[in-house]
């Protein structure tokens, strides 16, 4: 691997001489350590981890290719405080230097196998729903079908009544069930396009839905382009807006009404499997009564909600359009004060 390409990387690396100087620190390293690449190549690496002696035991085993170092509460001083890191020191074969050192912050690193954890479980849930919509949908024919012939039978309006009662249900739930089927099947049609025309479409759509809520736009003209399924991407940003937008609706709002879409460039995001060093980040803010407690952890789990007329599919689809783009929705909420943020890589 061609050294300058370490500068691409988001996560700290450090490559070490024999006698365990630092050769080498990444753009990420001067961010992580507080040190400029001047001061940091030459030091030595007990020296920046001088505080650890178990570590400082254990590095010239590591340098001399005995074995690696693998780290995760490891505490390192800088300038303007100490920082938790995890760490891993690899030993080097057939190199200019013994070993090389990766290290990122510790919230990081939990915070991104909470993303992978989150992804896993929702993929299960999702698989297990699908099968077992394919399962209800063939019963919800028949029973449509079953429904219409008996109203053709009847000749009592007020009978028919509860006929054209169960076909409109045996409709939505039909409409239910292709909800939960069709995310996986289509692969993505992706096309390049400014991500303002969805922020304005989805303007349009909830202005003329929920006319009382006063709505603001807050937009970053720089942002890129975005290259991705635009009718994906539009319906997972509707989502969030027709989410939050119904919780507004429903008297939830501490003061008058306001919901604003804002989209800004975002650096070093976790997503769900890495960090981006660009991103773009489409949100939703409001001033509702922020999403329930006991939600916060499953908010996005199919048929999870906390109205009584939700179906709890928006925001579960919403996610998973969003990770098919190898992106994630991350939410912030308390009472008063709602985003939800959707963030795209652009990498």
């Amino acid at each position: 691997m061609d050294v300058a390409s370490y500068d691409l990387l988001s996560t700290a690396v450090l490559l070490l001489d024999n006698d365990g100087s630092i050769a080498y620190a990444n753009a990420a390293a001067e961010e992580l350590f507080g040190l400029s690449r001047r001061l940091l190549i030459g030091c030595g690496a007990c020296k920046l981890f001088g505080a650890d002696q178990a570590l400082q035991a254990r590095l010239p085993d590591a340098i001399n290719g005995k074995f690696g170092i693998l780290r995760q509460d490891l505490l390192v001083e800088r300038p303007g405080g100490s920082l938790a890191i995890s760490l891993a020191i690899v030993p080097l074969d057939d190199q200019p230097w013994s070993a090389l050192l990766e290290a990122r912050p510790i919230e990081q690193h939990i915070l991104l196998d909470r993303h992978q954890q989150l992804g896993k479980e929702l993929a299960a849930q999702r698989e297990s729903l699908r099968n077992l919509a394919h399962e209800v949908k063939n019963p919800l024919g028949g029973i449509r079908g079953a429904a219409q012939l008996l109203e053709a039978e009847l000749e009592s309006d007020a009978l028919r009544d509860y006929t054209r009662v169960i076909i409109a249900e045996a409709d939505r739930l039909a409409a239910l069930v292709d909800r939960l089927i069709s995310p996986q099947g289509a692969t993505l049609q992706k096309t390049w396009f400014n991500i303002h025309e969805i922020c304005e479409r989805v303007y349009t759509l909830i202005h003329a839905e929920f006319a009382q809520l006063g709505m603001v736009r807050d937009y970053d003209a720089s942002v890129p382009d975005v290259y991705g399924d635009f009718p994906r991407l539009l319906q997972a940003y509707l989502n969030m807006a027709r989410n939050a937008a119904q919780a507004l609706s429903e008297g939830g709002a501490q003061a008058a009404p306001r919901l604003v879409l804002r989209t800004r460039i975002g650096r070093q995001l976790l997503l769900a499997t890495h960090q981006a060093r660009l991103a773009v980040v489409v949100a939703v803010i409001d001033n509702g009564p922020g999403v329930p407690a006991a939600l916060n952890d499953k908010i996005f789990h199919p048929l999870v909600t906390g109205r009584p007329a939700g179906t709890g599919l928006g925001l579960s689809l919403a996610q998973e359009f969003v990770q098919q783009h190898g992106g994630v929705i991350e939410f912030d909420s308390r009472p008063g004060h709602s985003e939800f943020r959707m963030i795209l890589p652009l990498e």
